[in-house]
């Protein structure tokens, strides 16, 4: 397989999830205002949405969508149970945090990052975040990962975007759950090898 990754974004989630899961892989940096990929490809060619992540099968397959790939990735090391088995409740928790995680915390955050957002737009998304963080935070209250007793790849995905907070300058000092998360998730060594590998570690 390979994934198709920017240092940091949201692919940094299935990039944990592969490493996690133990599977064999390559990565590919892209520059995504350029839509190139670093040997000078076009990324566009690849995934016409224009963005990370993209994770290419063996069989050339193309799949996009952070929650999808992670779920892929999942499935196919199943004894690593990054997520809980299908037809359980647990794991539709799973996907009821995923897409809230990408829906609710996630996009809230663009805006921070787009020079084009005008300070209302700003403010608005910081006062969703604050409410949405809040809610996360009472949720992981007593909890060491989101769901059950095992890390999966929705606590990949909330790590990822946790990180953006201090590039946004976002305090997360009111949410002490959320800061002991962050730092639990970021000691395990997979967690470790991404960030190296993408070049987010001295």
């Amino acid at each position: 397989m390979k994934l198709y990754f920017s240092p940091g974004a949201c692919s940094l989630s299935p990039h944990i999830a592969l490493l996690e899961a133990g599977l064999p892989f390559t990565t590919v940096k892209v520059n995504i205002r350029k839509r190139l990929t670093e040997s000078g490809a076009d990324f566009m060619a690849i995934n016409p949405k224009g963005y990370v992540p993209a994770l290419e099968l063996d069989n050339g397959t193309i799949l996009t969508e952070g929650v999808a790939i992670t779920q892929y990735i999942a499935d196919q090391a199943p004894d690593k149970q990054l997520t809980p088995a299908r037809g359980t409740a647990e794991h539709y928790q799973l996907l009821e945090w995923l897409h809230f995680i990408g829906t609710e915390i996630h996009k809230n955050f663009s805006p921070l990052f787009n020079p084009a957002s005008s300070d209302e737009v700003k403010a608005g998304a910081r006062a969703a975040l604050t409410r949405r963080l809040a809610f996360v935070a009472q949720r992981l209250e007593g909890r060491d990962y989101l769901i059950g007793e095992r890390f999966s790849v929705a606590d990949a995905y909330l790590f990822t975007v946790l990180n953006w907070a201090a590039v946004v300058q976002f305090d997360l000092a009111p949410y002490p759950v959320l800061q002991s998360f962050h730092a639990r998730i970021a000691a395990r060594p997979a967690v470790q090898q991404a960030m190296r590998d993408e070049g987010l570690l001295g």
